[in-house]
């Protein structure tokens, strides 16, 4: 019974801690560095609680110390009842103070109240640790079997806080472990009773009664406890550090994390078991703190090839992936947090074989659980930003070792350190994408990296000179290519569009700043964005000037989390833009959750507009009906438009709104230039008929901070046998309002009526190519695309659809030396790249190569070809002057 209450108490102390730290994420908003301070603060407490109650522990027999452990349970379940409603009455004063204070101050703040809230809960968990080893009948390696326990419990709580949350939202979740808590605490007191009773009837029960030996006798050293505290420290180094490394290498989901978590405690769990045979070899003194050291690096050695193998690995299902990706975590940690687990006990057993004091041990793992919490803290304070994740792992393996030394370890072991030192160093960098990534998602040369405890951002180069920008390795967020330019630019187009007289906007995430150089040409227009990223700042600042017109020296950057931006804010935004995100990431979702939406709408300016895109190969059908009902729960006249693959949700704050009004009165104040800059080329009847009608009533769940759905569906969806975009593309249509009932929606008027019903009919029918495409059907694509050019030229992605078919049919006839092929393409769509290129090198005439080069250069600044030839013609230039002056036209290329 004693065994199943460690590992019980163990799966609920771990569900409280993943609970907590979602509660202080919903308040602060999710990064890796709020969930160490939540870390941080509750280590301190169980650190604090164990070295408080070690020596009242020892004096207790086993029936007090279970009534006490049973006892200080059931106080932690009631206090876990009671902490939403103190985060709830703080709040108000916290929003009221954030909005003043900067984002060190902010940062500062959250760590003042993840100690206030989390410390004193956990010292009780950690105060009740000594009590439940002390009601153990055996003296004899009893810390590590309730250690072991204890982990392989929590291990348990990692999947079980999982699967809580899956099924019933945080409040239930809540619910449940505090149950499970009040049950606990009823068995202890229940077992104390019988324990109690023994005592009464054995002889063997009143020696168990008694302490094991004067609690007055020697402490473990100073010097043994700091050592302990620096295990711990680099313990949680560990396991932050790998957390962000293999986070990215098998895509940061819930599902991931909670894996990761999992599999730490359960090798530490297995380690402490096994402590009680490790004694009886010699071999143990040197071989821990080489598996300690040695394990992390090799990890390091052999993470690239790792990286590539998972993700070269095809799965029918989710548990599938799951069970693999256990397995290959397990095998690149299992052998350190083994060896992490067993150092404990062994060091436990030593101090008892040595006559310490009897709560000497339960000491150890005090210090180690406020080691733990320094180095929490330390690694994304200083680790990540200063040295990097590979070089934080390195450091810690290099500690172990030395540690090792300190803690008794062999003086044999002192012969690896030179080795240890050399392979850290080697290992410091974070391997380039390109030796991560299979060959056939190969992103290119690596330019820049930049990583803190927030994000991994990496600037890639293709082979074609065209640059991205990787968010935690394996997400694009965003590229130079044209076509990514112009979509992304579009972001901000439809949205100023669809308002009056725009003079304020905000965009929730900057990307590489292209999406808000849509909004460059409207005059005197105030622009900000919130983005949490310093790398993507640093980016679009340089890497990708070239392509975002050198919006940041018109854009007021604020970085911040936008969830916290929104709630601390007063200010109020004409139009405000949620960008793209990745919602199957941990904690993305909130961003599309009922809640944000709530602040978003609280932000806007009287007739503001919100615009919410959504990358739709990016859901499924379910999770995408979710988004759009909790969109809809605060913006009731929703409206849907679809830009290429990308969808947007409106909501006005003034309600229902003709947007065709709205929009036409914002063009009447411009000139016909800017007017048509405003539109990207395409003109207003064009992006008025990629409306796709209101978004409809549906049932079903929305999406909650409290309540989660996308975050837990879409990782499962990622391995369902589904139709994926062609499903939505088909609902899509099923649901759009015909042309008239569309035309009295928007507020068409008559005048305007034909151009509209064409665009309306060119979007249909280029939703149906696309259709067509991923069914595998290109004469049924061909068809549509030529149809929709027809219906509306002025469409740029028709164009380009159309143009890219001509260019390759061209190709395969071998026609493109034929006089007017590239012109007859041209006139279809004037920024198709290949062709441009083409004709720059084979145009007859001199005049028509430079024309057609000075429009490849507006169109594709980053071109490869483009740049080349920029240098070498600055080269020229600058050799008559001897001058060591780039030109304006090199310098204008180059960050």
């Amino acid at each position: 019974m004693r065994p199943a209450l460690a590992l019980a108490s163990g799966a609920t102390g771990l569900c409280y801690e993943v609970l907590w730290a979602r509660m202080l994420g919903a308040q602060f908003g999710v990064s890796i560095f709020g969930a160490a301070l939540a870390v941080s603060a509750f280590l301190l407490g169980l650190g604090a609680g164990a070295l408080l109650g070690a020596p009242r522990a020892n004096a207790c027999g086993p029936a007090r110390a279970l009534r006490r452990y049973a006892v200080l349970e059931f106080v932690v379940a009631l206090y876990a009842l009671a902490l939403p409603v103190l985060d709830a009455l703080g709040a108000p004063a916290i929003d009221a103070l954030a909005g003043r204070l900067p984002w060190g101050a902010w940062m500062a703040l959250q760590a003042v109240v993840a100690l206030s809230l989390l410390t004193l809960p956990a010292c009780a968990m950690g105060a009740s640790f000594p009590f439940l080893v002390r009601a153990f009948p055996e003296s004899q390696a009893r810390l590590g079997q309730v250690y072991g326990w204890n982990c392989l419990g929590a291990s348990a709580g990692a999947l079980g806080a999982l699967a809580l949350l899956a099924s019933f939202g945080w409040s239930g979740a809540l619910f449940c472990v505090c149950g499970l808590g009040v049950a606990i605490a009823g068995a202890g007191w229940l077992l104390s009773r019988d324990a109690q009773g023994q005592l009464a009837t054995t002889a063997r029960a009143q020696a168990c009664m008694a302490p094991a030996r004067d609690s007055r006798g020697p402490l473990a050293t100073l010097p043994l406890l700091i050592a302990y505290a620096g295990v711990g420290a680099c313990a949680l180094v560990l396991e932050i550090a790998w957390t962000r490394l293999y986070g990215i290498v098998l895509l940061r989901t819930e599902y991931v994390l909670a894996i990761l978590l999992a599999v730490f405690l359960l090798g530490s769990a297995f380690g402490s078991f096994a402590a009680r045979w490790l004694l009886r070899g010699t071999w143990v003194s040197w071989a821990v703190p080489l598996l300690a050291c040695g394990w992390p690096l090799l990890g390091l050695a052999v993470l690239p090839s790792f990286s590539v193998w998972m993700q070269d690995r095809q799965f029918d299902s989710l548990a599938g992936a799951l069970t693999a990706q256990s397995i290959a975590v397990l095998a690149c940690t299992f052998p350190a947090t083994a060896a992490l687990g067993a150092w404990l006990p062994l060091l436990g057993q030593r101090i008892e074989r040595a006559g310490g004091a009897a709560h000497a041990p339960v000491a150890l793992y005090g210090a180690n659980c406020i080691g733990s919490a320094l180095g929490a803290t330390l690694v994304v304070v200083v680790g990540i930003p200063w040295l990097g994740t590979t070089a934080c792992i390195g450091l810690a393996a290099v500690l172990l070792l030395a540690l090792g030394l300190t803690l008794g370890a062999s003086r044999r072991t002192l012969a690896m350190m030179p080795l240890a030192l050399l392979a850290a160093w080697l290992l410091r960098e974070f391997p380039p994408p390109q030796s991560m990534l299979p060959a056939f998602e190969h992103p290119g040369t690596q330019l820049a990296r930049y990583e803190d405890a927030l994000s991994l951002h990496h600037v890639t180069q293709a082979a074609d000179g065209q640059r991205t920008l990787l968010a935690d390795l394996q997400h694009l967020d965003a590229s130079s290519d044209p076509a990514a330019v112009r979509i992304q630019a579009n972001q901000a187009r439809l949205a100023l569009l669809l308002h009056a007289a725009p003079s304020s906007i905000l965009f929730l995430g900057l990307g590489t700043g292209t999406s808000a150089s849509g909004a460059l040409p409207y005059p005197g227009t105030n622009l900000t964005a919130v983005e949490i990223s310093a790398g993507a700042i640093a980016a679009a600042r340089t890497w990708f000037a070239p392509v975002n017109a050198g919006v940041m020296e018109r854009l007021r950057v604020v970085e911040d989390d936008a969830r916290h931006f929104l709630a601390a804010r007063e200010d109020r935004y004409d139009v405000i833009v949620g960008d793209l995100f990745h919602p199957d990431l941990a904690g993305m979702s909130a961003l599309l959750s009922v809640e944000q939406f709530r602040r978003a709408r609280g932000r806007l300016a009287e007739h503001g507009v919100f615009v919410q895109w959504l990358a739709i190969n990016q859901f499924d059908r379910e999770t995408l009906h979710t988004v759009m009902r909790s969109f809809r729960s605060v913006f009731p006249d929703a409206r849907i438009y679809v830009d290429a693959m990308h969808l947007a949700l409106v909501g006005s704050a003034a309600g229902a709104s003709q947007d065709a009004a709205q929009a036409y009165a914002n063009l009447a104040r411009l000139d016909p230039d800017t007017a048509g800059r405003v539109t990207g080329g395409e003109g207003l009847a064009t992006w008025l008929g990629r409306y796709w009608g209101p978004v409809p009533p549906m049932p079903g769940p929305v999406e909650s901070e409290s309540a989660p759905v996308i975050e837990y569906r879409l990782p499962r969806v990622r391995y369902a046998s589904t139709d994926g975009m062609q499903s939505i593309f088909r609902e899509l249509l099923a649901r759009r309002p015909s042309l008239e009932i569309a035309r009295e929606q928007l507020g068409i008027a008559k005048s305007q009526a034909m151009d509209f019903g064409n665009a309306y009919l060119a979007s249909e029918l280029a939703m149906r190519s696309w259709i067509a495409s991923l069914d595998g059907d290109a004469n049924a694509a061909s068809r549509f695309t030529r149809l929709a050019f027809e219906a509306n030229p002025s469409d740029r992605w028709v164009a380009s659809a159309l143009a890219d078919e001509l260019f390759d049919e061209a190709t395969q006839e071998n026609t493109l030396a034929q006089p007017g092929t590239l012109e007859r393409i041209l006139r279809v769509f004037p920024d198709h790249v290949e062709a441009l290129r083409t004709l720059w090198h084979q145009a007859p005439t001199q005049a028509a190569r430079a024309a057609a080069f000075e429009h490849l250069r507006e169109v594709a600044p980053l071109d490869a070809q483009v740049v080349a030839h920029l240098g070498l013609q600055a080269h020229a230039d600058s050799r008559p002057a001897m001058s060591g002056q780039p030109t304006r036209a090199l310098a204008r290329t180059t960050p």
